[in-house]
């Protein structure tokens, strides 16, 4: 009789660790992905004096990144949803932690622009599987909160890159940065690889499995997945310029350093998104258990209360530059977790990885894969305050955007 009562707690105890264990391992992993993604940024002045290249040119780098990221995305998520995650997860690391290392051949501007295109292959990759992966260990009321620990990596390692890429490429050329992030991806895809086991496909789901959560052809009519997609998307567009220039409008703006504004906008965007993500998820998973609305509504604040600040460190004086930094930075990272949990709680596990490809493709398509680019333009024939003030139009679009699709958000309570 004992075993038999204690055989169910043996596998709920051994599920909670290899579900642990997934989120502690995807969640480093995600770490060196963004590391490596926002090293550019901070050595992009040491880049441009190299190569000789103007702003619009830099942000075409960023561009061709996002490009293939975007492009490689639809057939990453017709994988996840017929072949085992944790293999492509592997691979998808591999590949853009080597095409990482292979920065040492690069000495041109040309390489330099194939480079990135080839990491953003490996990328989408990861960011589709790995959000699908945890969905199946966890059900949708606690996805908010895991999404939150998860994406935390966003700003976490947009900082480090920074740091990483503005104090080391300062002393040591602008490609060490790049060789120190990309062995731990090797080392944390091999551990892994060998330390979880993958769960079965929709075990965690307990919202009703309609049409429009388990077809493809339903998900063309699902209005909670494209009110969190598009308002994401404008959200995107607005985070990928500001995040592409920050460092550089800091050296022309603020009277820095390459050095210095490297570890000023890390430290601003570590500390900013380690609180607006955690304060974010924290709120949005207790306003969850009044309103079903919240995970839209709450990035949907975070948009809107963004655009003030963003305007007063364009325009503002330069008193006001870092105060009003940190005050943009803490409001745009509010919606991280939620916003992400919005969207996979959208859709069933039988079409989860392909619903992330879309929204993928969707978010970066309209979003981060041309605003550096187009910012790098209007700075190039302006200046560069001219250039970031579009993002103030596209935090105004996802605001209403969320505020509109909030009412297609569907109820968690009483189905969990």
């Amino acid at each position: 009789m004992a075993a038999d009562v204690s055989t169910p707690n043996t596998q709920r105890i051994s599920a909670a660790r290899t579900a642990g264990t997934a989120l502690f391992l995807l969640t480093c992993l995600n770490l060196f992905n963004f590391i490596d993604r926002y090293i550019l940024p901070g050595v992009q002045p040491l880049v441009q004096k190299e190569f000789h290249v103007n702003d619009a040119q830099i942000g075409l780098l960023t561009t061709a990144f996002f490009f293939t990221y975007m492009l490689a995305a639809p057939l990453t998520g017709w994988l996840g949803d017929r072949y085992p995650r944790k293999p492509l997860i592997v691979i998808g690391a591999l590949l853009w932690s080597f095409a990482t290392l292979l920065t040492a051949r690069v000495h041109s501007y040309e390489t330099l622009l194939i480079r990135h295109a080839v990491v953003g292959i490996g990328e989408a990759t990861f960011s589709i599987f790995a959000p699908a992966l945890l969905s199946d260990f966890y059900p949708e009321a606690d996805r908010n909160r895991v999404l939150s620990i998860f994406y935390v990596t966003i700003p976490v390692g947009g900082a480090l890159g920074y740091v990483l890429g503005g104090v080391l490429g300062q002393q040591y050329g602008w490609r060490m940065p790049f060789f120190i992030a990309a062995l731990p991806g090797v080392l944390i895809a091999a551990g892994f690889y060998f330390f979880v086991r993958e769960p079965e496909r929709g075990s965690a789901d307990k919202l009703a499995q309609t049409l429009d959560r388990t077809t493809i052809a339903g998900l063309a009519h699902n209005p909670a997945f494209w009110a969190a997609t598009l308002g994401l998307a404008m959200w995107t567009f607005a985070v990928g310029g500001i995040s592409t220039f920050l460092p550089t409008f800091f050296v022309r703006f603020g009277s820095m350093s390459v050095a210095k504004a490297g570890t000023v906008s890390g430290g601003l965007t570590v500390i900013d998104g380690l609180l607006g993500t955690v304060v974010g998820g924290w709120i949005a998973q207790l306003w969850m258990r009044r309103n079903h609305r919240a995970l839209y509504l709450l990035s949907a604040w975070g948009s809107i209360l963004a655009i003030p600040f963003v305007a007063l460190v364009l325009f503002g004086p330069p008193s006001m530059l870092f105060p009003a930094a940190f005050a943009a930075e803490f409001f745009l990272f509010l919606g991280t977790g939620p916003l992400n949990a919005a969207i996979v709680n959208s859709v069933a596990a039988p079409i989860r990885a392909t619903a992330i490809s879309v929204n993928l493709f969707i978010i970066h398509a309209l979003g981060d894969a041309f605003s550096p680019h187009l910012i790098g333009r209007i700075s190039d024939a302006t200046n560069l305050r001219v250039g970031l003030s579009i993002t103030l139009i596209t935090l105004t679009l996802s605001g209403i955007i969320l505020f509109a699709g909030a009412r297609f958000a569907q109820p968690l309570a009483k189905e969990a």
